[in-house]
């Protein structure tokens, strides 16, 4: 299949200050590419000093820069040019997305012109949202106005498996906000980061306004522990989040977190089977698995359970495993060799644990070289065992049998994530009570859905706030109350 070079300016080079310097030591991170083992490019590994650098930087740009000091609608024109710049760019987006962590090409190309659409979305709210209110004061101040503004200097750590669009619902309303931001892309994916860089440069954003390292997790902690930085947006695994809130917590920076899930769907009594079940194959397979609200737990009653496993396993073993850019392919490899033992040792689990293997549960034998599984849904599963409380990050599938619709809702519930969920169901009203009672931040009716366009997070232990739409501005701003005895001279007369 057609390969291309890494489609960048300086994969060896650092974004800091608004310019491309070298990292201070000679260390290189090589990135592989998941689908033939090869090397696909090298990047600069940023150490503690470094991190320490682009702190600095956008400490400075927020301090003493232009970039807070201007009105929404200027900062505004400045993403919309970046909007632009990452539309232009869509194809280089797809490109780098499957040869570091394996999605299909297609897939990426459908989803990369999402990044500019963010930017522009964000870019929006300078007409829209109040950034400043009159509000009805008792204080005795004749004026009271609550006004809206930036956090300061975020720490964006972003990880490899969506890295354009997290960073995109990061970085924007960060930007709109007034804040400046230290991005801190994955090693094992830092492409679409360091061409968010030059994306910054081509729409001639303010120096320190935008910054790119890529780090291992020892530079990443430096980021956390800097007291320069005011707050971290950090998309992950539940237990950094845990750690990262731990080191937060000592000086009460603010964060939001977006971690993992263990997300199920609820397939009622009254829904065809095979409907449910080819539904839920065709997204499974997204990014091989790799996806935080993937819906992995399947629960359905009892009496149905061997049906649907049937189903699903019949639904993948359809599935064409094979190389990204092969528009023959359905699905591609997982990211690295580290994340496929990772999700074969959870296989070896649930093979150990007797439960029935309905398709998969190894490697695609016509592959010889890559980071290859094959989709696999284990049937008659307890929902207290490993695979159906640990988070896989993996194309895995549990079908869990319950009693009847209540049992379903508590198995639903019964996860220390709350990320995502379904309810299948002919009937909306039953779908719209069942969504009400499961602990998640998001449900879907008859199939995966999602809007980061209205919020996106999770309860327990899948995060803290959201991202996307209006709700995943408010975390980039501190609210202060103004309470003046006269009425100020930009204020419409009352």
């Amino acid at each position: 299949m057609t390969r291309l070079s890494p489609p960048l300016e300086h994969p060896g080079q650092l974004y800091i200050d608004g310019a491309w310097v070298a990292a201070s030591g000679s260390e290189m991170i090589d990135v592989v590419s998941p689908a033939t083992e090869e090397l696909y490019m090298r990047v600069a590994s940023a150490q503690a000093s470094d991190v320490d650098r682009a702190v600095a930087a956008a400490r400075e740009a927020f301090d003493n820069g232009p970039w807070p000091r201007m009105s929404h609608a200027e900062r505004a024109g400045y993403m919309n040019a970046m909007a632009a710049e990452l539309k232009r760019r869509s194809a280089d987006i797809a490109a780098i997305w499957p040869s570091e962590m394996g999605i299909l090409h297609s897939l990426a190309s459908a989803y990369a012109p999402g990044a500019g659409h963010v930017f522009k979305y964000y870019a929006g709210l300078a007409e829209t949202y109040p950034f400043e209110e009159e509000h009805r004061t008792f204080s005795g101040a004749k004026v009271g106005l609550l006004v809206r503004e930036p956090v300061g200097v975020v720490g964006a750590i972003v990880p490899w498996n969506g890295p354009i669009m997290i960073t995109a619902f990061k970085v924007a309303p960060a930007l709109i906000a007034g804040c400046t931001v230290v991005i801190k892309g994955s090693p094992e994916a830092p492409g679409h980061a360091l061409l968010m860089a030059e994306v910054a440069a081509a729409a001639g954003l303010p120096k320190g306004v935008i910054n790119v390292v890529i780090a291992d997790r020892a530079a990443s902690e430096a980021l956390v522990r800097n007291p320069d930085v005011d707050k971290i947006s950090f998309t992950g695994s539940s237990a950094t989040g845990r750690n990262i809130a731990g080191i937060l917590g000592g000086r009460m920076a603010r964060y939001t977190m977006e971690l993992g899930g263990k997300s199920a769907a609820i397939v009622l009594d009254d829904y065809d089977i095979e409907t449910a079940a080819n539904a839920l194959a065709e997204r499974m397979v997204d990014m091989s698995g790799q996806v935080c609200a993937a819906l992995t737990r399947i629960v359905v009653p009892g009496n149905r359970a061997d049906a649907m496993a049937d189903a699903l396993g019949a639904a993948f073993s359809k599935v064409v495993v094979g190389d990204p850019f092969d528009p023959a392919s359905g699905m591609g490899p997982v990211a690295t060799r580290v994340q496929r033992d990772r999700v074969e040792g959870y296989i070896a689990q649930g093979k150990a644990a007797g439960f029935r293997v309905a398709a998969g549960g190894g490697r695609p034998a016509h592959l010889n070289r890559g980071f290859f599984i094959e989709p696999t849904v284990f049937a008659g599963v307890d929902n207290q065992s490993v695979i159906a409380q640990e988070e896989i990050f993996g194309p895995v599938v549990s079908v869990i049998p319950a009693r009847d619709e209540t049992d379903a809702v508590r198995i639903a519930n019964n996860s220390r994530f709350g990320l995502n969920g379904a309810v299948f169901t002919n009937d909306v009203d039953r779908a719209y009570a069942v969504a009400r009672q499961v602990r998640t931040g998001t449900v879907g009716h008859n199939g995966h859905l999602v809007d980061f366009m209205m919020a996106f997070g999770g309860f327990k232990q899948s995060g803290v706030g959201r991202e996307g739409g209006v709700e995943g501005l408010h975390p980039f701003l501190e609210t202060k109350t103004i309470l003046l005895a006269d009425r100020p001279s930009h204020l419409p007369t009352a």
